[in-house]
């Protein structure tokens, strides 16, 4: 992700030798929105993921570990951390940080049917592993969340952002209302192409927890249709595509008469949802004048578009 917090090899060597580790290199990486992450190649050749986590504490960092072991005990390919004196977490530059394995892969950019097909049964199976997980977060960015982002955001849009914002919510009022059988539990939240790994057609690694929610599963299914299944700067959807993705999910666990019903809208909010995140971190970026070559600031434009795309096809 984006480099928000400089570190050192020295620094590093020495947050990393408790894990066993014996730290050569230190890679950033770029890419991303929220925390800092870097690559580091051991003594061995072994390669590891360095995150810095630039808005938690550590508590709230820790709160993923027993999700990402539990969901390595059901075979799903993920990246579980290292840990020493049975803790995960520690500190580096005064900040929570932890470590784990880099998985191998490349992100399907673009995605193919096959892997479109393959991203929806390993989603499907990670909604079914952690259907009676017990766990709780401190804080949840669920649609309550999200609606008051769109509160916050909404006084400083133009006429037609504000008109566009609120047609997509009373649009999802009309549906949830309607077709209430929507089924809650943990979703990854963020399951892009660029949080996944493939080796050819095979799914190799689903990155990057952090937005782990409890939610309706049908935001999930809509958040990664949306990304699998289109090919940027385009918006439109593929259908052959969503059509596999519709279908091997459902090898795994069958969606509700409802959720069908509500997925054109749900396409919609959960453009809305990240066409709201790119204009906060935007506007958190201004205030906090981050800048430079090592942050990345994804373009809110990108998913306004698919907004506005996807409410075209709801009744259709």
């Amino acid at each position: 992700m984006s480099v928000y917090t400089p570190l050192s090899l020295k620094e590093v060597q020495s947050f990393a030798a408790p894990y066993g580790l014996k730290v050569q290199e230190l890679i950033p990486i770029q890419g991303g929105i929220q925390n800092t992450n870097y690559f580091l190649v051991n003594e061995d050749g072994s390669q590891f993921v360095l995150t810095v986590f630039e808005e938690m504490n550590a508590a709230q960092a820790g709160e993923l570990v027993p999700v990402l072991e539990h969901l390595g005990n059901a075979h799903l390919p993920v990246a579980v951390p290292l840990k020493q004196a049975e803790a995960a977490i520690g500190q580096i530059a005064g900040k929570p940080a932890q470590i784990a394995p880099r998985l191998v892969g490349e992100h399907p950019i673009p995605a193919n049917t096959a892997q479109t097909a393959e991203v929806a049964r390993a989603q499907a199976k990670l909604h079914v592993a952690l259907q009676d997980f017990d766990f709780e977060r401190q804080s949840y960015r669920n649609h309550s969340y999200w609606s008051q982002v769109a509160a916050e955001l909404r006084p400083d849009m133009d006429v037609q952002d504000q008109l566009l914002l609120d047609s997509v919510f009373q649009q999802f009022e009309i549906f949830q209302a309607k077709y209430p059988q929507r089924p809650l539990g943990f979703i990854h939240s963020d399951l892009f192409r660029d949080n996944t790994l493939f080796e050819g057609n095979t799914l190799k690694g689903i990155l990057d927890f952090y937005e782990l929610n409890h939610d309706e599963l049908l935001f999930d299914i809509a958040i990664t249709i949306n990304d699998f299944c289109s090919d940027y700067p385009a918006v439109k959807l593929d259908q052959i595509r969503v059509q596999a993705y519709l279908e091997n999910y459902q090898t795994v666990r069958m969606l509700t008469e409802d959720e069908r019903a509500c997925l054109p809208v749900y396409l919609a909010m959960a453009a809305c949802r990240f066409w709201l995140m790119r204009l906060q971190v935007a506007q958190k970026n201004a205030q906090e004048q981050r800048g430079g070559e090592d942050i990345l600031q994804k373009d809110p434009l990108e998913m306004r578009n698919m907004l506005q795309n996807r409410l075209a096809l709801i009744g259709k």
